[in-house]
């Protein structure tokens, strides 16, 4: 059990690398950032209302914030990897492929991210009536 543990966390660390550090950090920060806000939100609903709505308005700015980051990092390196194949000049399926896979990893993470805190924005508003 612990060997598999092991082995689905340093595939996800691999992915995280893969999809480029500085982006996924920013992005993996917004996700923190609405969880944090998620959880702030939910201890003050009983105690102050008003304060816990406007923890919504923050959850959906940080998640949309992570998708944006997600979609601008896919344009950044679909970018650079044409210009890697407009400099060579060779157009090999497999380069293109692993280009493409990369390109994605970024956007993935970033609407995992959106999802999340429309979830809990969801979940918060559940509560709330």
């Amino acid at each position: 059990k612990l060997k598999i543990m092991t082995i689905l966390v340093a595939t996800l660390f691999n992915r995280f690398l893969e999809g480029g550090a500085l982006f996924m950090s920013l992005i993996l920060i917004c996700l923190l950032v609405s969880i944090f806000f998620t959880v702030k939100s939910i201890l003050n609903l009983k105690t102050n209302n008003e304060v816990s709505t406007k923890m919504l308005k923050h959850i959906s700015d940080s998640g949309t914030l992570g998708l944006a980051l997600g979609v601008m990092s896919a344009f950044l390196g679909l970018i650079t990897a044409f210009d890697v194949l407009e400099a060579s000049g060779a157009a090999e399926p497999a380069i293109i492929a692993g280009g493409l896979k990369v390109a994605l990893l970024s956007p993935l993470f970033g609407l995992f991210t959106f999802s999340v805190s429309k979830l809990a924005i969801l979940i918060i508003r559940i509560i709330q009536k």
